[in-house]
């Protein structure tokens, strides 16, 4: 018997309930996984919340994990007992102690990368590494805005643009999230309470506008986004932590011949060898010191509705991580 979080139905952070299921043997093609450490994600409170019906209720939410092979199914090869993986997944089914998990997900991890930094990491950074390097490809010289600049992915973009030689400008809710993204890269920040973003954007462009926008806030944002753009630019909507983004006349996007991109993570990844690519990019990266990630806040799996309640509250410094 394993622990496990389980939705039952859709409500607030007392929604998520502890558990014991039955795990069961890995099936061929499949690993029996010990999980030592989930990340905790705003997809996971647009999950519990019913704003994303995609996972069928009861169901244990999470998509994201790092852990231990504790048992090899039947025509796997590559991975041992004892094998330190993590996974990202569209399959749900993170928030347990112990899993059965298609070893097409698992990724092996290096040792220079801890469990609990992994199950924090590579979900941003597998999002980050497609922003920035297939959706929009970001070159040297570019001037970008990326909005929540303290955030995971945030901070992962910030460092990872400027390492390439481009201009970042990030938007932030406080002075100590400023002092955050500028130590992550940001030339500029802009605290979007106190100042208007979109004028201070032209000003800091010289009226001209950035090339892209990344935009994971959603409704707050969004419009204000577009304005920021320069001609031919591109707006990249990745999240809606403020709400959807409504509609609006695809026309408006003509005056300067704009583009606007929703990208979902799961479809760049589909593919077992863009996986494994994107993921030792980042790691190597992360082993070299260009990016840099904190394991992050630590709560028993038990206090996973106190985590989703620090997470929406957006006062926790870091990431959040559950423990079982």
């Amino acid at each position: 018997m394993a622990d496990a979080i389980v939705l039952r139905e859709h409500g607030g952070p007392t929604s998520l309930e502890l558990e014991s299921i039955e795990t069961g043997r890995p099936g061929i093609g499949e690993l029996r996984i010990r999980q030592t450490a989930i990340g905790v994600n705003f997809h996971d409170v647009y999950v519990r919340s019913g704003l994303y019906q995609t996972l069928a209720l009861p169901g244990i939410p999470g998509i994201e994990a790092a852990g231990v092979v504790e048992e090899v199914g039947p025509g796997v090869s590559g991975f041992a007992v004892g094998d330190h993986i993590a996974y990202v997944t569209a399959g749900y089914g993170a928030y347990a102690s112990e899993r059965i998990l298609p070893a097409d997900l698992a990724l092996r991890l290096p040792s220079a990368i801890s469990d609990e930094v992994a199950a924090t990491v590579l979900l941003r950074g597998l999002t980050a590494d497609m922003l920035m390097r297939q959706v929009h490809r970001v070159q040297a010289g570019d001037e970008v805005l990326v909005h929540a600049a303290a955030g995971g992915v945030g901070r992962l973009l910030c460092q990872w643009i400027s390492h390439l030689g481009a201009t970042v400008i990030g938007t932030v809710g406080s002075a100590a999230k400023a002092e955050l993204a500028r130590k992550a890269g940001c030339r500029h920040t802009i605290l979007y309470r106190e100042e208007n973003f979109v004028e201070r954007v032209r000003e800091l462009t010289g009226g001209h506008g950035v090339g892209v926008v990344y935009d994971s806030v959603g409704r707050d944002t969004f419009f204000g986004s577009l304005d920021c753009l320069a001609v031919r630019g591109h707006l990249v909507n990745f999240g809606q932590s403020s709400g959807s983004v409504a509609p609006f006349e695809v026309s408006r996007l003509a005056a300067r011949s704009n583009s606007v991109t929703r990208p979902i993570l799961f479809h760049y990844i589909a593919l077992r060898e863009a996986r494994e690519r994107m993921a030792a990019d980042l790691f190597d990266l992360l082993a070299q010191g260009v990016l840099s990630a904190e394991p992050g806040k630590a709560f028993p799996l038990a206090q996973a509705a106190t985590a989703h309640a620090e997470l929406e509250s957006r006062l926790a410094p870091g990431p959040l991580l559950l423990i079982p």
